[in-house]
């Protein structure tokens, strides 16, 4: 089972809507991160970002009562791209324009392991909502006594990530640490040509031409995100690790996680270990702090100031 201990998600910008989003269940949560529009919105509403990742989160849930990881995300993909299609303001004229986000999804295995079961029952909770629909009283005879199959599935898509700690070993799951480094990378040589502050006010618009030529290769090769395309749930990566009661599982969006893989201030088992003993709150406030003492960019090379930050502290019960 999985306990909630703490949650946060924080707009990187007070002025603008969160494109980030989360869900979580007795056996099943999930962080999404909507990528910033590149132009207008081709949806109903202010975000076509904060659309992918909320209508994501919680279509993604549903799924998951009745269905493995790899079903459930193709299903919600499915849903997303009738949606997109009926709803729609007017036809996508180019690849850049398509709502994606990144998505780190993990569930218990068990479910889907039976041995012997129990009858059990959750609540699937997403974020911004009150509780939805009852979680797995159903699902393919609930919960399995035999503590030998227990195991944790990951999925995900893009840059979102996870930390699990447990008896003294950490495991990183998920691309975040190489993907940001990328992200970096770019920010500081695109800034460089044009001489210029990477994430300094009024920049952004010099560097629409380089974040749309890389918008574009979304779904094709291997560059793949949740979005209105259910091929897409064919290219997720897929990992199961064995956890033991008792351990702690730090689910977040690359925002978050820039306190580790942008800026140095922990490492993977110290950021864990600061989300339990200090809480996710005082640890925005640390992230937001060092990236206003850094608010142009010059030290840490991104593409904004600040971006939505989102994370989930979990333990294995």
């Amino acid at each position: 089972m999985l306990r909630l201990l703490d949650s946060l998600s924080l707009p990187g910008d007070a002025a603008k809507a969160n494109e980030d989003s989360f869900a979580h269940g007795a056996d099943a949560a999930l962080v999404m991160d909507g990528a910033t529009m590149l132009g207008d919105p081709l949806m109903p509403g202010s975000s076509d970002a904060a659309w992918i990742a909320t209508f994501g989160a919680r279509r993604l849930m549903a799924h998951l009562q009745d269905q493995e990881p790899k079903k459930a995300l193709r299903a919600a993909m499915a849903d997303a791209q009738k949606s997109f299609n009926a709803l729609r303001l007017r036809k996508m004229e180019a690849q850049w324009q398509i709502p994606c986000a990144s998505v780190m999804l993990v569930a218990e295995t068990q479910a889907r392991l039976p041995l012997r079961a129990e009858p059990g029952k959750g609540e699937v909770a997403v974020a911004g909502s009150a509780p939805t629909s009852s979680l797995r009283a159903s699902r393919a005879g609930a919960r399995v006594a035999s503590e030998s199959r227990r195991g944790l599935e990951f999925m995900w898509l893009g840059d979102c990530g996870a930390i699990l700690s447990q008896g003294g070993a950490v495991s990183v799951i998920g691309e975040t640490i190489a993907k940001r480094a990328e992200e970096s990378a770019r920010a500081r040589e695109v800034a460089q040509a044009k001489n210029v502050s990477s994430a300094a006010p009024g920049v952004r618009a010099q560097f629409m031409e380089h974040l749309r030529a890389v918008r574009a290769r979304v779904n094709s090769g291997d560059t793949w995100l949740f979005s209105p395309d259910k091929r897409a749930a064919a290219h997720a990566q897929r990992r199961i690790v064995k956890a033991a009661a008792g351990s702690l599982l730090l689910l977040a969006s690359d925002g978050f996680l820039a306190l580790a893989a942008d800026y140095g201030a922990y490492d993977a088992g110290g950021l864990i270990a600061a989300a339990k003993t200090k809480g996710l709150a005082a640890l925005g406030a640390e992230l937001r702090a060092i990236e206003n003492d850094d608010a142009a960019g010059d030290r840490f090379a991104r593409f904004k100031k600040s971006d939505d930050a989102t994370a989930l502290l979990l333990e294995i019960s």
